[in-house]
């Protein structure tokens, strides 16, 4: 395996209460996670305070989505600063909801993610195919055009983790199976080290979501370009602790 740093995240969505996510909050705090995986809870941002206050500190917490400047006139929106002013360090960016359910571009997704990463969040950037792209025959297309605008938009990929998340996937039940989410990633791969740089290509954590399991996540978690996980639905329930440590 890659010396990645194996990386869950669990995107809460706009699910939960503060008893339900306080009851969530309390089996991870009190699980045996494996040492060597990063874990990160994606709240809402009503809960962003609440997760942070409440989680072990063991475990990050990331928004769900943020704004591309510091503060105005933006009703409904969030920035990075006041992300961080709640001690959270990282946001989901380019998520498939966002983009098509409300509509984000990708010209848009691309100047949070800058602005994200210069106010010092950690980002975690979404890309991923419809459906009828992937019967189209697509796929690659789709997903080097969505990944260059976010590497336009990106000085230091330490703080980048790129999850690929095949629409089709995203709470419908049907998972990539593990070698077509190896071949995708191996691909994106392929596409940062001729685009971005070797060492970039190496080192980047690309994550897998749609439809993760406690039942299917030791066989995506084996792959040998799949560095973890963003996952939905499954985040909400005890079994996210056997996806944390799909590699234990």
């Amino acid at each position: 395996m890659s010396s990645r740093t194996f990386f869950v995240g669990g995107n809460w969505k706009m699910n939960g209460d503060k008893k339900s996510l306080g009851d969530l909050i309390t089996t991870l705090n009190t699980a045996s996670l494996n040492d060597e995986t990063e874990v990160v809870c994606g709240a809402p941002t009503v809960y962003l305070d609440f997760a942070r206050s409440n989680l072990d500190a063991r475990i990050g917490v990331a928004a769900q989505n943020c704004y591309k400047v510091a503060k105005g006139a933006f009703t409904g929106e969030i920035s990075p600063v006041m992300i961080k002013d709640c001690g959270v360090e990282w946001v989901i960016l380019g998520h498939s909801e966002r983009r098509h359910v409300f509509g984000e571009s990708d010209e848009l997704i691309g100047q949070k993610v800058a602005h994200a990463l210069e106010s010092g969040l950690g980002v975690i950037a979404c890309i991923g195919e419809k459906l009828e792209e992937r019967e189209a025959g697509t796929t690659e297309e789709v997903v080097y055009t969505q990944t260059q605008v976010i590497a336009d938009n990106v000085k230091d990929w330490s703080k980048v983790v790129l999850a690929y998340e095949p629409v089709w996937a995203i709470g419908t039940g049907k998972t990539a199976s593990p070698e077509q989410a190896q071949e995708v990633h191996e691909k994106l791969r392929e596409w940062m080290r001729a685009n971005v740089s070797e060492a970039v290509a190496d080192s980047v954590r690309i994550i897998y979501g749609g439809s993760v399991t406690g039942a299917n996540c030791k066989e995506l978690g084996s792959q040998n370009d799949v560095d973890g996980f963003l996952v939905g639905g499954a985040s909400l329930k005890p079994e996210f602790v056997d996806i944390i440590n799909a590699r234990a």
